[in-house]
This record gives C-alpha cells, sequence and structure tokens, in this order.
C-alpha cells in the first residue's frame, strides 16, 4: 500500500514523550498533566488550558538504577518510566494524575514523589493517587466521582485556577469524542476482508492521539480518515490470519509489527494503550451531575482486570468473543508483560476459557516491555499462525466433505 502521508510524522512524535506538539502547546501557555492508566478519566485532564500526556518511555534502554530503587520483580513499564523520570525526561510536566492501581506503579509514583524527579521551579507541581473501584455499581460510582472530584479537579483548581465547571466538563468531552469518533472509524476499515490499514499503522494513530494535544493534532488525524477511505490495499493480502490482541500494556507499534511481520494482522486491540477501551465517545444528558456521567461510563467500559467482580470477569470474556467476530479474526493472542500482577492471572484464566468454552484458537504469551526484537516471541507467533492455518485447512475440508454428502 502507498504509505500514509502523516505517518512518518506520527511516527516521530512517539520518540519522546516531550515530543515537538507537546513543546509546542506548552509555549503556548498550557499545563502538561500526566497520567498512565484507562482508570484516570483521560478527559478530566484536558480541561481549560490543561492537556493529558499518557506517559511512555520510548526507546529505553538500561533499566539499573530503577531497578535498585524498586526491584527486578516489577513490571518494566514502571521501572522504565522510572529510569526516565530520573534522567529528567518529565520535567515538563506541571503534575502527575496516578491511580492506587496495582503494587508496581504505586513503588514508581512514590519514588518519583520522594525523588523530585519534577523542576523544581514549578512550585505548583503536584502528584495525586485516586482510589480505584473493583467494580461498576452505583457505590462504586460515587466512590469514584469523590476521589475525582477532591484528588483531581479541586487540585487543579487550586494550584493553577483551572475552570473544572460543568461547562468545562462538557467542552472537555466534545473534543474528547472528536477525536474518539476519528479513531473508531478509521478502526471499522479493520473489519473488511483486505484492510486498507496495518495494525502498526492503527496503533500509531492511537497512541498519538494519547500523547498529544488533541487540539493539535485532531486536523491531521482526519486527514488520515480521509486518505484512508480512498487508500487502495495491496491486491494480495500479505496476512495469513487476523487476530485481536489482548493484554496488559503495549505502547510500543514495534510489538505490534512483530505479530504482523510473522502473517498475524491484528485487526482489534483490546489492551492497555490501545482502542478498546479508552477510544469509544462519552455519550451526556442533561439530567445528570457532568462528572457522575463521564465516571460511570469509565467504570462500565473499563476492560482492566483490576474489576474481579464475577460480572466483570464474565463480561470481559464475552467482549473478546464480540470482537473476534466483529472484526472477523481467526484467533485471539493474550499478552502480558513479565511481573504484571493482574495481568499474570487474568491471562492464565483467559487464554484456557476463551480456547476452550468460546472455541477460538488462542496463544498466550509474557514479553518484556520492549519486544519487538524478541526471537522467542517471533518464533511463537510464527508457529501460532501455522497452527491457526492449518485448522481452517481442516475445516473448510471437513465442510466441502459434508456438502458433497
Amino acid at each position: 500500500m502507498k504509505d500514509l502521508k502523516h505517518l512518518f510524522y506520527f511516527e516521530g512524535l512517539l520518540q519522546d514523550a516531550n515530543n515537538d506538539l507537546v513543546r509546542q502547546a506548552k509555549n503556548e501557555g498550557k499545563l502538561a498533566i500526566g497520567y498512565t492508566c484507562f482508570h484516570m478519566p483521560e478527559v478530566l485532564l484536558n480541561l481549560d488550558k490543561c492537556f493529558s500526556v499518557r506517559l511512555r518511555a520510548p526507546n529505553m534502554g538500561t533499566m539499573e538504577v530503577a531497578t535498585y530503587y524498586m526491584c527486578n520483580g516489577s513490571c518494566e513499564y514502571s521501572r522504565a518510566l522510572l529510569e526516565r523520570a530520573m534522567e529528567g525526561n518529565y520535567k515538563f510536566l506541571d503534575a502527575i494524575a496516578g491511580v492506587d492501581l496495582c503494587e508496581a506503579m504505586n513503588r514508581c509514583m512514590e519514588n518519583m514523589e520522594l525523588l523530585h524527579i519534577e523542576d523544581p521551579e514549578k512550585k505548583n507541581f503536584f502528584y495525586t493517587n485516586t482510589d480505584v473501584a473493583y467494580s461498576d455499581d452505583e457505590d462504586s460510582v460515587k466512590h469514584t466521582v469523590e476521589q475525582l472530584r477532591r484528588k483531581v479537579l479541586n487540585k487543579l483548581h487550586e494550584n493553577y485556577q483551572v475552570d473544572v465547571s460543568d461547562d468545562a466538563l462538557r467542552k472537555a468531552v466534545k473534543e474528547h469524542n472528536e477525536v474518539c469518533r476519528i479513531i473508531t472509524e478509521i478502526g471499522e476499515y479493520r473489519k473488511l476482508p483486505n484492510p486498507p490499514i496495518t495494525g502498526y499503522e492503527f496503533h500509531v494513530l492511537t497512541l498519538v492521539s494519547y500523547v498529544c494535544p488533541k487540539y493539535l493534532i485532531v486536523d491531521k488525524l482526519r486527514e488520515t480518515l480521509e486518505e484512508i477511505k480512498t487508500r487502495v490495499p495491496d491486491p494480495k493480502p500479505k496476512h495469513r490470519i487476523r487476530v485481536v490482541v489482548v493484554g496488559s500494556e503495549i505502547d510500543d507499534p514495534d510489538m505490534i509489527k512483530l505479530m504482523e511481520e510473522n502473517g498475524a494482522l491484528v485487526v482489534a486491540d483490546r489492551f492497555c494503550y490501545g482502542s478498546f477501551p479508552g477510544r469509544q465517545e462519552i455519550i451526556l444528558n442533561d439530567n445528570e451531575d457532568v462528572l457522575t456521567q463521564i465516571c460511570r461510563q469509565y467504570l462500565q467500559a473499563t476492560e482492566c482486570p483490576r474489576h474481579c467482580a464475577p460480572h466483570r470477569v464474565k463480561h470481559r470474556y464475552d467482549f473478546v468473543n464480540k470482537l473476534v467476530k466483529d472484526f472477523n479474526a481467526d484467533g485471539v493472542i493474550y499478552e502480558q508483560m513479565k511481573f504484571c500482577t493482574y495481568w499474570s492471572y487474568e491471562r492464565t484464566l483467559a487464554s484456557y476459557v476463551i480456547q476452550n468454552e468460546y472455541n477460538i484458537p488462542t496463544l498466550s504469551i509474557d514479553r518484556p516491555y520492549r519486544a519487538g526484537t524478541s526471537g522467542q516471541l517471533r518464533t511463537r507467533i510464527q508457529a501460532f499462525v501455522e497452527n491457526v492455518e492449518i485448522k481452517k485447512i481442516k475445516a473448510k475440508r471437513e465442510s466441502v466433505n459434508k456438502e458433497d454428502k
């Protein structure tokens, strides 16, 4: 296929947390609010003069110093962020909004605060850490509303005089929804038998929408959508099977590229930093407090194994099954970053359930933070692709035999 016009530019924006568009927004007097998790509602960090930056550690090398402060049994994502923070890569931030979700990220944020990784000249800089509910019932909604109003909205207003009114929230939701609509519409093209966009390209687009000020990236995303509408795919698809990728944090497009180089086209991304969840619109009504509506929809949309209520576990299985059907996938790849507490349990059980109870071919892998060059993963993905291909051939042969009879 012909290269996307802005793809090289988008890839460049992913090479540094403090990228060109972040610097441009800062020069315009905007406030950069760092965060890491879906459970910190992104839309709340884009109020008024603020913009959100979902933290990554691109081109990560050694994590020796961060490992000293934490331990080598902590997930590499948390250690990579701490390493980069100690190197001074996040001094452009004006606040960090964390969540009390897992022990590794708690220690990461705790060390950032103790080591004062922020710019010392920023006297109003603040850290905040909100509690995350275990389910989506109304008590959980009320708890989340209280946490976010007290620990996020009030702090933004007190420290930086940010407008946190309902009108400001509605404006932020409107801007958020515009980006979500574009990413979702692009994603719909992945349902086609021969999509005009690869999983790698889609992941790049999704990532830039997380790490760049939305008002500076939305025009190029919109242009890219129009380009994809008329983009002509290669006559003969390069992929051999179609897969849904499910699991923990992936902010490295090379991981997706690795899968696709070995014949597995990624058609849906149900992982942290992907589009499911995160790029679905927030629908507001005029009958209820705006913050309550936002919190309820985030709690209902989350696919995180932190939500351990039985109906939420079943929901996650059913949602993966729905993605497989909607995107005409041949199988599922369950991935988990090494030492990720929640996903180590989820991946082990879910990969069995999806394979044996939903009858969907499933590959289960754990991986390092940067896995794009992993020979072991390459071999396992190749074997999975071949296995699924053989099953498809057998199923087709059996279907033909039945028709002949």
